[in-house]
């Protein structure tokens, strides 16, 4: 099968020509080699789903990667405590199946006893005790609306908090990936009347304010859109000047040549 370029989904090397991402990925693997929190945020065709693809082949030596995607999950997964936890839980099974077939690693986390965040936690913790496990989470934002998921947050940043003290095992790393910031989720829910503060809660007060800032540059550099036309002329041979129409490129779409 001839490669093409790509608009719309994930990019796959074998099939689309596209970026070389290695010198990103590095920098963020430094950010979970810290045991950073973060969030990725960028517009549709960012190349955001593609990034985090590449990036779990990329640690999968070193680390356990959970992958999963909140797209196409509706309302009723986020129906109360008891139904996402499932859920959540049921995707990782599905999900680390595909990933490490060799083992029941994927069994372990299964547990239909798991029916709030408490439970939730120390599930988290049997499963990352032993482990370095990196979760990942494509198309978050799906959730921004559901107040469940704040809690979900909640959780996480508790356990953040904890194992830095010592006193708990969580994930090692924790990357959310989607178009909007889910650290002001709260100030959403508020505005939008879907959550009423509590006694002493404050709005600002966001449960995501344990990630770390991300500031890796997610566009493309001249010398990365040439690599990718270089590998399109040495296919087609059609004369083109690869380092001027890169530049051209460069210019015309700022780095993201969607």
């Amino acid at each position: 099968m001839a490669k093409k370029f790509n608009t719309t989904g994930v990019c796959v090397f074998k099939k689309h020509y596209m970026v070389d991402l290695k010198s990103k990925l590095i920098q963020i693997k430094k950010l979970i080699d810290d045991e950073q929190y973060f969030t990725i945020n960028r517009g549709r065709q960012y190349g955001k789903t593609t990034t985090l693809s590449k990036l779990r082949r990329f640690l999968s030596t070193d680390y356990t990667v959970i992958s999963l995607s909140f797209e196409g999950l509706g309302a009723s997964s986020f129906a109360s405590e008891a139904v996402f936890c499932q859920k959540f839980l049921e995707n990782i099974s599905l999900i680390m199946a595909v990933v490490y077939p060799e083992n029941n690693y994927h069994l372990e986390w299964e547990d239909k006893s798991v029916t709030d965040f408490d439970l939730l936690s120390r599930q988290i913790t049997k499963q990352c005790r032993d482990k370095k496990v990196v979760l990942m989470i494509d198309e978050v934002d799906k959730a921004s609306n559901y107040y469940v998921f704040l809690g979900f947050l909640n959780m996480l940043r508790k356990k953040f908090l904890a194992r830095a003290d010592e006193l708990d095992f969580t994930f090692h790393s924790v990357i959310l990936a989607g178009v909007y910031d889910i650290k002001n989720i709260k100030l959403k829910m508020v505005a939008e009347g879907t959550h009423t503060l509590a006694d002493g809660e404050k709005e600002q007060n966001s449960p995501w304010n344990i990630a770390t800032q991300f500031k890796v540059d997610m566009s493309f550099s001249v010398a990365e859109i040439a690599g990718m036309l270089q590998d399109y002329e040495a296919d087609y041979k059609t004369g083109m000047a690869v380092k001027a129409i890169a530049a051209e490129i460069h210019a015309y779409t700022n780095g993201y040549p969607v």
